[in-house]
């Protein structure tokens, strides 16, 4: 199956079929079971009444309700709620006693990141300590509980030794180099759990897979016969490792597991300079399995021969002008793969199951105004699926749906404070660059001037470029997002390039990435500028760039290399000197990244120092002549704060430099204090700097 063009156009037909925006009618917060029994009215369209400006806390408060998950029976919904305390504590509501939410799991010092169900009765749990960078935080550690609040047991040791206010601090189990890999859906209490590296240097360990008793904490090793250096596992429907990924000297492997057990080579490739390979993705019953590999310069779903070990000819899925990530939904029960959700410009679900598409149809128009995602587990013999919907001006809202009544229910907002209508309008824009590359652009317009009609003269407005971090990663996404929602909401127009060697968007424009940072990376930013400048959208002399980790590098290596673009710059936790990523002792880079991945993407420190001297803004800080603002976390392991201080140091005092440091802060900002006291030191920073006229 292959895309069709509503699957890429998702956002735009949000646009040319709503009238208005969803307003939450959970004003009040989440709403308990009876209320939600007594009150099944759908959202009404947002008011065309000028709505109040938001305060930087409604902004970046965590949401009150998130992640809703049914247990396998439909009954029970697990919720990560957050409390006047900004605190994310785990709640669970009996949907059929119509109980009120009951707290479950809940700390003092850190919030619970992450639920799953292992059965009916009983869930797991770990916590957001820290904040790297990367997507993945090690070291959570691992919880179990029961529904009711009972049988409370820590499974792994969290490493952050402040985790307080719970019970059972005292009944660990494993060391916090144990993570959960899965959840199963046998019926068991059991889950899967992953040893990793205590070191990530170790020559010879492997990640290690093992079935976990959450009430016994016994142990049972499922990855016996595997060879070394394993550093990912992929598991089958049934809960059984299929597939397994090392990495060993800047190469990767893939193994696949012979019917007899034994692990078969499959393929393997350089880890960091190979083009598309092929990578495992799903294994299902009946020997059916899916893989990703390239087609037509963007990766693509294919079935795979469980004969032949080879896979399709013609792709089972794949998109035009975007990578194929989907998630597949799979049901256990009924054994039938359903469909599955995705992402282009905008989310999106595809059903392969009749009954499936047929509801999702019945959903979407009841909600015509937001993006509609079904969850279920399992879907075709549940009660109950939970919906989540959501657009680019409006935060999730979750309701329940009854597939056999065709009821949809309101259950709450996550964030009810926020009115769709005094939210920015988000598009994703085609930017051609100076070399001829197709970079997607993420326009966020504030909400008073909006897109321009056809035909009608657009409002000149200031502008920040907002740097994504990574950067080898996609940075954007159309849903409502809190930091370009933040700035379009003080009157910026916020402009998000993906810029060569973000991912999502096709190996070329990825590859086209390599050794590129402060080079052809920093012209498609200037680039993306120049487009909305030419569009009549943006006064050109009145533009800030910012951003975070690669961003912030981006910001500063934007006012060195083009300071005519820009007024002033905003770095938070950026990277201000490459060769001190190499060296510096205390980073979490691993050595394996540092000896092969870097090289190849960033640039090799040896036979490219040249070039990494010139685009590291450390070697090149006097020539910063634009006002500046640094913020840099104390606690940061990914880009030390050695990166803010040797660049500060380095600058003049006639250079105009806001400096700040938050002491308990990682690679990014966790607690609500700190967000406030930064944002607030950013509109100050804009509204004096981009205000007046051109320079």
């Amino acid at each position: 199956m292959t895309s069709r063009s509503v699957f890429c156009t998702k956002a735009r037909w949000l646009r040319r079929t709503s009238s208005g925006w969803l307003t939450c009618l959970a004003a009040s917060g989440l709403l308990s079971p009876a209320v939600l029994a007594q009150n099944s009215e759908l959202p009404r369209l947002a008011s065309t009444t000028a709505p109040a400006r938001l305060t930087i806390k409604e902004f970046f408060k965590k949401p009150l309700i998130a992640a809703p998950a049914l247990s396998p029976s439909g009954r029970y919904l697990a919720v990560r709620v957050a409390g006047d305390d900004d605190k994310v504590r785990l709640a669970v509501i009996d949907l059929q006693a119509l109980s009120a939410p009951k707290i479950v799991a809940g700390f003092a010092d850190v919030d619970i990141y992450s639920h799953h169900w292992v059965n009916d009765t009983r869930l797991v749990f770990d916590v957001d300590t820290a904040q790297d960078g990367s997507g993945s935080i090690s070291h959570r550690g691992v919880w179990a509980v029961d529904r009711d609040g009972s049988n409370y047991k820590q499974l792994v040791e969290n490493q952050t030794y402040f985790v307080t206010g719970g019970r059972g601090i005292g009944d660990k189990s494993l060391t916090a180099n144990w993570s959960l890999h899965d959840t199963l859906e046998d019926g068991s209490d059991d889950v899967v759990v992953e040893r990793g590296l205590w070191s990530r240097d170790a020559d010879s360990t492997s990640v290690a897979l093992s079935r976990l008793n959450t009430r016994t904490g016994a142990l049972r090793n499922i990855s016996a016969g595997a060879p070394s250096h394993v550093r990912r596992w992929m598991l089958d429907w049934r809960g059984e490792p299929a597939a397994l990924l090392t990495l060993k000297d800047g190469r990767n492997t893939t193994y696949l597991r012979a019917p007899d057990g034994s692990w078969k080579v499959w393929q393997a490739h350089d880890a960091y300079r190979a083009t598309q390979h092929d990578t495992p993705r799903w294994f299902g019953p009946d020997g059916q399995a899916l893989v990703s590999a390239g087609h037509q310069g963007f990766t693509a779903l294919f079935k795979l021969d469980p004969t032949t070990q080879r896979r399709a000819a013609e792709p089972f899925v794949s998109f035009k002008g975007y990578d194929a990530r989907v998630n597949l939904v799979f049901d256990s029960q009924a054994q039938q793969l359903l469909g599955f959700h995705f992402e282009t410009d905008a989310p999106s679900s595809h059903w392969l199951n009749p009954e499936m598409r047929r509801q999702q149809a019945l959903i979407d128009a009841r909600l015509p105004a937001s993006n509609n995602r079904i969850e279920c587990r399992p879907c075709l013999g549940s009660a109950r699926w939970v919906v989540t919907a959501l657009s680019d001006r409006a935060p999730p809202t979750f309701y329940l749906f009854t597939p056999a009544t065709g009821v949809l229910e309101n259950l709450a907002a996550s964030r009810p404070w926020v009115n769709p209508a005094s939210m920015g309008m988000r598009d994703v824009v085609r930017v051609k660059t100076r070399d001829g590359l197709d970079m997607p652009v993420l326009i966020t317009r504030p909400a008073q001037f909006g897109k321009p009609a056809p035909g009608a003269a657009p409002i000149k407005q200031p502008a920040v470029v907002l740097v994504h971090g990574g950067p080898y990663v996609r940075g954007t996404h159309w849903a409502w997002e809190p930091m370009a929602q933040f700035l379009a909401s003080r009157g910026y127009v916020v402009i998000e390039p993906e810029f060569r060697g973000s991912t999502g968007y096709g190996f070329a424009h990825f590859k086209a990435g390599w050794k590129q940072w402060g080079l052809a990376m920093q012209d498609d930013v200037a680039d993306a500028l120049a487009w909305a400048v030419k569009a009549g959208e943006v006064d050109a002399a009145r533009v800030c760039i910012a951003g975070a980790s690669y961003g912030g590098y981006a910001a500063l290596m934007g006012v060195i290399r083009h300071p005519d673009l820009y007024r002033c710059a905003i770095n938070w936790v950026g990277v201000t000197d490459i060769e001190l990523m190499y060296t510096v002792n205390w980073s979490d880079f691993s050595q394996e990244w540092k000896q092969w991945g870097m090289p190849a993407l960033v640039g090799d420190r040896t036979a490219d120092a040249e070039q990494l001297r010139a685009t590291s803004p450390l070697q090149r800080a006097l020539e910063i002549k634009r006002p500046l603002l640094m913020a840099y976390g104390g606690e940061d392991r990914r880009v030390p704060l050695k990166h803010g201080t040797d660049l500060r140091d380095a600058m003049r005092p006639d250079q105009l430099l806001e400096w700040v440091v938050y002491p308990d802060e990682g690679h990014g900002w966790r607690t609500l204090k700190t967000n406030q006291d930064f944002w607030a030191r950013v509109e100050r920073f804009l509204a004096l700097h981009t205000a007046g006229p051109a320079r």
